[in-house]
């Protein structure tokens, strides 16, 4: 299990957004395909990601003293560029389980962005990946 690789555990089909997308629509996708994390790509590269807990953050609060308009207002104007994660950790796909379990418990991470040697991203590597080659390894036995 330890020397299984990334490319044959990740997720491929990895749904991206720009730095220029809106944080409502991030939201949005984040709720309509039930994903906690999007890679913000430009021209193909990853320049950052941006999480649940992002947007969550970035919500105002409900303490605050602007009307419902006000506050869509202003959501609708913030770009994820203005809070996504710049240049985020990444791995390669010919990377070990063991050594992505070992930088996400370090850096207590859920998921790691999976690229090739141009930074090209071809895929995603969550704990639900890592779970799963679990469950298979302990039904064999």
């Amino acid at each position: 299990m330890k020397q299984d690789l990334v490319k044959h555990w990740m997720t491929r089909d990895v749904i991206t957004i720009t730095p220029d997308t809106s944080l409502h629509e991030a939201h949005r996708l984040m709720t309509e395909k039930r994903i906690r994390r999007l890679p913000v790509t430009a021209h193909g590269k990853v320049v950052g990601i941006i999480t649940l807990g992002d947007v969550r953050s970035a919500e105002p609060s409900a303490a605050s003293t602007l009307s419902v308009w006000e506050m869509n207002n202003l959501l609708a104007k913030l770009k994820v560029s203005e809070i996504m994660t710049r240049d985020p950790v990444t791995i390669s796909q010919e990377a070990t389980i063991s050594t992505v379990a070992e930088i996400m418990l370090e850096k207590k991470f859920s998921g790691l962005l999976v690229v090739d040697e141009t930074g090209k991203l071809v895929g995603i590597i969550t704990e639900s990946d890592i779970f799963r080659l679990v469950v298979r390894e302990w039904g064999r036995t």
